[in-house]
């Protein structure tokens, strides 16, 4: 028999409802990599209007950047994951896809993910008659640099069809691992700390 809570409004639930709830939803938790993966397949099939590569492709081209530069685990996965929400949220895909790698990856990591978007206007901004420095609005922040230094080298860089970029395959194991920790452990998170990109 299916168990289920004894509220129709959440305000009326009991500590034994919530308490199942926790004890239900601990095995949709442990498959989030798997989503994650499936949403990553699916950018393969979906050619960037007018670019050369797909989705996916753009994100493994820049993995695949940031690994060949040294850089870590929080760093490559986010260069894998940083569009992942332009199927869903294409006006603010990098908030979206900030939100989704956030309990995982450390504090600036998130960060630069979620302000990638405004920090690539430098480079085409100004062709469409909008303000290419705009992104100075955050020059004080501590992870200024390393959001210009992540579009400059992983994310600006990858869209070439004849790169040598390696397969999802080979990030799978990476993802597991990241999307696998316990959510939001500050251990992990170690807020206010700035890392650099590469070793």
């Amino acid at each position: 028999m299916e168990r289920t809570v004894s509220f129709t409004q959440m305000k009326d639930g009991t500590k034994e409802d919530y308490a199942l709830l926790e004890e239900l939803e601990k095995p949709f938790l442990r498959l989030t990599a798997d989503r994650v993966l499936d949403e990553l397949r699916r950018q393969e099939h979906v050619t960037l209007e007018g670019y050369r590569i797909t989705r996916l492709g753009h994100g493994l081209q820049s993995a695949t950047r940031a690994e060949r530069d040294g850089a870590d685990l929080d760093w490559i996965v986010a260069a894998l994951c940083h569009d992942i929400g332009d199927g869903l949220a294409p006006q603010n895909h990098d908030r979206m896809s900030a939100e989704v790698l956030r309990p995982f990856v450390r504090w600036d990591v998130a960060w630069v993910v979620e302000h990638h978007g405004i920090f690539q206007m430098l480079y085409y901004a100004h062709h469409y008659g909008w303000d290419r420095n705009a992104r100075d609005r955050f020059r004080d922040h501590p992870c200024f640099d390393s959001c210009a230094e992540f579009c400059e080298r992983w994310d600006q860089s990858s869209f070439d069809p004849d790169y040598d970029t390696l397969p999802l395959a080979h990030f799978e194991p990476m993802l597991r691992e990241v999307f696998g920790r316990k959510a939001y452990d500050p251990e992990v998170i170690r807020e206010g700390h700035v890392s650099a990109l590469t070793g």
